[in-house]
């Protein structure tokens, strides 16, 4: 059982009628493995509903962190979540394989938004308003990471909680992903890419002020 755990400003009609995750996911009904626990009409940071399901006596060992703006192109979305939990304890779609000093996201070496060398990155995500959009190939998959994109994380619930991970709040819904991939690192857990067909309707917000203020949180956090 995969819990899918989200977090949307629509109300709940408005969630399943209308956006992307939404309308993807009821089209994944026949798969009873997957089990939606979505917040709505949030104005949460995401680690506080994140943090909420790791802890959740009743949530499923393993969790899928995945934004509201994304459309599932892959029907075998279970098998493939399962395939890579055999091999890590953390997967994504897109990632980078090394890190280096201020690096202001996964595939990118500095502020400036240069792009790190493609050898060092791994993953594939298509965007696009629609489903099925235009794909972004990064690098071979699967590979060993060390730092992975947030659009969507699977981890094994038990790993996080044995080794006290958890996403930190003041990383509300910038920098979220890269504090969590350090931390699971830190903790000796396996991060890797795997083939999963998804598609993104958003290239992020980089760059804005209130991502450049928790760009800096982040580099008081960790230093470097």
């Amino acid at each position: 059982m995969i819990d899918i755990v989200s977090a949307t400003r629509l109300s709940e009609s408005d969630f399943w009628s209308g956006s992307a995750l939404g309308i993807s996911l009821r089209r994944l009904e026949y798969d009873n493995r997957l089990v939606p626990r979505v917040a709505f009409a949030n104005r949460r940071g995401l680690p506080e509903i994140y943090n909420e399901r790791i802890s959740a006596g009743d949530s499923n060992d393993i969790l899928v962190f995945i934004h509201d703006d994304v459309w599932i192109d892959d029907y075998f979305l279970s098998d493939r979540i399962i395939e890579g939990m055999r091999t890590y304890d953390v997967i994504g779609v897109a990632g980078n394989k090394h890190k280096v000093p201020h690096q202001p996201a996964w595939a990118f070496l500095d502020t400036s938004f240069t792009w790190d060398d493609k050898a060092n990155l791994s993953g594939s995500v298509a965007h696009g308003k629609m489903p099925f959009g235009s794909i972004s190939n990064y690098g071979k998959v699967p590979a060993a990471c060390e730092l992975l994109d947030g659009v969507f994380l699977a981890a094994k619930k038990s790993a996080l909680k044995s080794n006290g991970v958890l996403f930190d709040p003041r990383f509300d819904f910038h920098f979220y992903d890269m504090d969590f991939c350090r931390s699971a690192r830190q903790c000796g857990l396996r991060l890797g890419t795997w083939p999963i067909c998804l598609t993104h309707q958003s290239s992020g917000a980089f760059g804005t002020a209130q991502w450049t203020e928790k760009y800096r949180a982040y580099i008081e956090k960790w230093g470097n």
